[in-house]
């Protein structure tokens, strides 16, 4: 990583991927966006991770959002498609992700813990889609009303007030709520588990669980069918029920 502003690090299968910009808040700025294209596009390439965990520097942000001095400077109207990346959306992520929510998450911070398969948030973590307050949009939101019910999804684009962590789980936008002192260490288990997973079912897996935002159930299932086919042709397929018959651990080779 050449970014000033975010860092990767890989431990033990796990991808960590932080924002540090703590003294803004940990706001998307140019440096910040351009470092979160990297650490992606690194993490999608990085053979020896299998999840990536998304996360801020210190302990009151996760992302405030755009940085909104520099968006007052350079007069931003509409951003561009690349304006930072959106998993599953403007770049492919194949393999997992979970946002480790270590403070406000607004706006665009709302943003990168949305787009994440799982969420967990530290006690004090509060989650916002404030642009209606600043007079700016979130097209990015269109997903939320998958994520959570309907009625939740419009009261937090409508209104842009926060939700605390508890309310955030209640609603189903957060997996786990955790002490703030705890969010590393509870978010590295979480991804560990998953890392030491058959790699080709937990890629399948994570495929899977979006069908239904694209397919109505006829058509869902029928695309699962193919993607799981080649998993259960593979040589992991075989090897998981070996190593229980040999009350081994699996040696997993993902082919």
């Amino acid at each position: 990583m050449s970014s000033d502003v975010v860092t990767y690090e890989v431990t033990d299968g796990v991808a960590w991927m932080t924002i540090d910009r703590p003294d803004a808040r940990n706001a998307l700025s140019r440096d910040v966006r351009d470092g979160l294209w990297e650490g992606t596009r690194a993490f999608v390439d990085d053979d020896s991770a299998a999840v990536l965990v998304l996360t801020g520097a210190g302990d009151k942000a996760f992302c405030a959002g755009g940085d909104l001095k520099e968006m007052a400077q350079t007069s931003l109207e509409v951003p561009p498609p690349d304006f930072l990346p959106q998993f599953g959306r403007n770049i492919d992520v194949g393999k997992p992700t979970i946002a480790a929510v270590n403070g406000v998450a607004y706006a665009g911070g709302f943003l990168l813990a949305q787009q994440c398969d799982l969420v967990v948030a530290a006690e004090h973590a509060r989650f916002a889609v404030s642009e209606v307050k600043v007079g700016r949009g979130s097209p990015w939101a269109a997903p939320l009303s998958w994520l959570v019910p309907p009625r939740v999804a419009l009261e937090i684009l409508l209104t842009g007030d926060p939700l605390d962590a508890a309310r955030a789980r209640e609603v189903g936008l957060v997996n786990h709520v955790v002490p703030a002192a705890e969010l590393r260490e509870r978010t590295q288990a979480l991804a560990a588990g998953i890392a030491a997973n058959a790699p080709l079912s937990v890629a399948a897996g994570k495929r899977t669980a979006y069908l239904s935002a694209h397919h109505d159930l006829a058509e869902a299932y029928e695309v699962a069918e193919e993607i799981w086919a080649p998993v259960y042709r593979s040589a992991d397929a075989q090897e998981g029920p070996a190593a229980f018959r040999d009350k081994r651990a699996p040696v997993w080779k993902g082919r």
